[in-house]
């Protein structure tokens, strides 16, 4: 079995910067470094996002800051359709047991946020 290189965050700083000012190419420093292009670039994102110890790109930033809100987005959907269908069953559930639901229809609660 292989063993994994590790690499330090100078090292991987150093090969970025080198890439980004046009010294040499990334099929150049690939093969001189013995590296995958796929690390390389995948290095060049994590550079951009400030993770070698360098200021992140604004560009990055924001994109960081998209991703964060598109999570939260999807975790709020998530829960949010747990909650009507656990709402939903919850009144059919005592509808079937001859309750009445005080609240009456089910789109009536969710749309005015449950509130009497």
């Amino acid at each position: 079995m292989r063993n994994q290189r590790s690499f330090s965050i100078e090292f991987k700083r150093q090969v970025v910067e080198e890439l980004l000012s046009g010294e040499s190419g990334p099929a150049q420093l690939c093969r001189r470094y013995n590296i995958s292009s796929s690390l390389l670039y995948h290095w060049k994102r994590q550079y951009s996002r400030g993770k070698f110890n360098n200021e992140p790109t604004e560009e990055a930033a924001l994109k960081d800051r998209i991703e964060k809100l598109e999570r939260l987005v999807g975790r709020l959907t998530l829960e949010n359709e747990f909650l009507k269908k656990g709402l939903q069953n919850s009144v059919s559930q005592s509808q079937r047991n001859g309750k009445s639901s005080r609240c009456g229809d089910i789109s009536s609660i969710a749309s005015d946020g449950g509130t009497d």
